[in-house]
């Protein structure tokens, strides 16, 4: 299994380890995709703690004498995450960026929850075997197609400040917006409601991983002024935003990935109980 999701593991994992050095090297947390409160003193050394985890983690899930245990703190870990984005959703559910946020949180933790469920070796444990094996899979795909549903949605709504993230040298700026945002949801549709599922799955992994480079790519890193109006000057918030697109990128992929494997299981299991059934008939 290590080997079937290898491409996907280590990309995610790559996407850990990054995020984990930025919130180490600034000592602090990823902007408004990690909303922890403000609290002094301690914040700091919080979020070195936190940004050490993740590279560790990172680093962990690559290997397989740890991967199990990695899959399951780091289930934990973006759990916790994910639950930074409800005070949020609570006081102001009307915002669609609000949704936004949390959409794009959820798609991270319903990669981590096919992680967690491919190897996290919990599939005897009476509270956990629900979220591993094909049931966990299903979990994180009804999530996952859930939550890239709000993330479209954002492109609609917000659709100038869409159409201003797209390089300039592409035509129709705000078509692109219009395509992406409705792309999205028809990839949230199709993933939640098995209809291509795994197409649906790379199609939105491949807008991702477009959104990476063309939206936050390295010559954003080095711009002399914010690509968004009213972020942060300096490359910190462009390489944060490439990161975290990274890894929801990858987390979709996994999303794929384990599509396509349960899909293959499945047909191997049935292959195996026909070949069964007619050595039974032949005994």
């Amino acid at each position: 299994m290590i080997r079937e999701q290898q491409p996907a593991l280590s990309l995610f994992s790559i996407g850990m380890i990054a995020l984990g050095a930025l919130s180490a090297i600034y000592r602090d947390f990823a902007y408004n995709w990690q909303p922890v409160p403000a609290f002094y003193p301690g914040r700091g050394a919080l979020a070195v703690a936190c940004g050490l985890f993740m590279v560790i983690a990172g680093l962990a899930l690559l290997f397989r004498a740890t991967v199990a245990i990695a899959s399951r703190a780091v289930i934990l870990f973006l759990l916790v995450w994910l639950c930074l984005k409800i005070p949020a959703l609570i006081v102001a559910p009307q915002i669609e960026a609000v949704w936004l946020g949390i959409g794009e949180i959820a798609m991270l933790f319903a990669g981590g929850l096919v992680i967690f469920a491919r190897f996290s070796g919990l599939e005897q444990s009476s509270f956990f075997q629900r979220f591993t094996g094909a049931s966990g899979l299903r979990i994180a795909h009804i999530l996952f197609g859930l939550a890239v549903i709000p993330v479209g949605l954002s492109h609609l709504f917000y659709v100038k400040i869409t159409a201003s993230l797209v390089p300039s040298w592409l035509p129709f700026r705000v078509g692109f917006a219009y395509l992406t945002g409705v792309g999205q949801i028809a990839c949230g549709l199709g993933i939640l409601f098995l209809v291509l599922p795994r197409l649906a799955a790379y199609i939105e992994t491949a807008m991702l991983a477009i959104f990476a480079f063309l939206v936050w790519g390295p010559d954003t890193w080095f711009a002399a002024a914010p690509k968004m109006v009213g972020s942060p000057v300096g490359p910190r918030f462009p390489l944060t935003a490439f990161f975290i697109t990274w890894i929801i990128a990858a987390a979709s992929l996994l999303v794929a990935d384990s599509l396509t494997n349960e899909r293959s299981v499945t047909d191997k299991a049935s292959k195996q109980r026909t070949t069964n059934d007619s050595a039974g008939r032949y005994a």
